[in-house]
């Protein structure tokens, strides 16, 4: 997804504005409240939300405020967890920014120091699980690329308006190991391709019960077969499979299993 000049032209110079701030921040190893000042900042210059109506504090979780929430025309887009600027985020944090954002129903929420920023999809299964989507560091970030800017463009509000977020999560998905392997062992056009070449090498047709568990015991990994994510790739692979078949499968003819009009 591609964004405007105007946004990538705004965010390079709020940055490069900002850097020194973030940069004294860390180094001074500042209070968290503080922090939260110049995530602020950086929210509303760079990624363009309005500081005073569309970021707030005012968000109580099971007895608890969230640092900051990202709130547009009444909905809530994001919980933003901040730690101080010399803290070096670790697992405790994410798993603190995603049981609020859970508690709360939200998709989406970031954890940031500051400096190095993390946007995480939440996603609701039993347990609670969450998925990397994008990761930054502002003070190395290359504010003349266009590629580098990009990566910013999940977090900013044209980019949450138009789905960069959903997308950048959807392409991780899409080349998730789980799904490939689904593919490999449950996609019978794949399986196909694979003893056709095979048959190309060795001169030998190979067939699917010699395949299929040749690739589940000694090819794929276990961790690529087991658990919810693994349970919703095969879900998906299958039903793509089905999909197909239904729509491959000629109309009926009158008098062969269809009733004449």
């Amino acid at each position: 997804m591609s964004m405007t000049k105007r946004v990538q032209d705004r965010m390079s110079a709020a940055l490069k504005a900002l850097r020194p701030t973030i940069e004294q921040q860390r180094s001074k190893d500042v209070s968290e409240a503080d922090t939260v000042t110049v995530v602020k900042d950086v929210m509303a210059s760079a990624f363009g939300y309005d500081k005073y109506a569309e970021l707030t504090s005012e968000h109580a979780i099971r007895g608890t405020y969230c640092d900051i929430a990202v709130e547009v025309d009444g909905k809530v887009w994001a919980l933003i967890e901040v730690k101080s600027a010399g803290t070096n985020l670790d697992d405790r944090h994410v798993k603190q920014a995603i049981d609020y954002a859970s508690n709360k129903g939200v998709d989406w929420c970031i954890l940031t120091n500051g400096c190095e920023w993390r946007l995480y999809h939440v996603v609701f299964a039993k347990p609670i699980d969450k998925q990397l989507i994008a990761q930054i560091d502002l003070l190395t970030l290359n504010l003349r690329s266009e590629e580098q800017l990009l990566k910013l463009y999940a977090f900013s509000k044209e980019g949450f308006a138009k789905g960069a977020h959903v997308e950048a999560r959807d392409r991780i998905n899409a080349t998730s190991k789980h799904l490939v392997a689904a593919l490999l062992l449950h996609n019978e056009d794949v399986c196909t391709i694979i003893r056709r070449e095979l048959r190309k090498l060795v001169d030998v047709k190979v067939e699917p019960e010699d395949l299929l568990p040749v690739l589940e015991s000694q090819v794929i990994k276990r961790d690529c077969l087991d658990g919810p994510e693994a349970q919703a790739a095969l879900s998906k692979a299958t039903k793509g499979r089905r999909g197909r078949t239904k729509e491959s499968q000629p109309a009926p003819v009158a008098g062969v299993g269809a009733k004449p009009e």
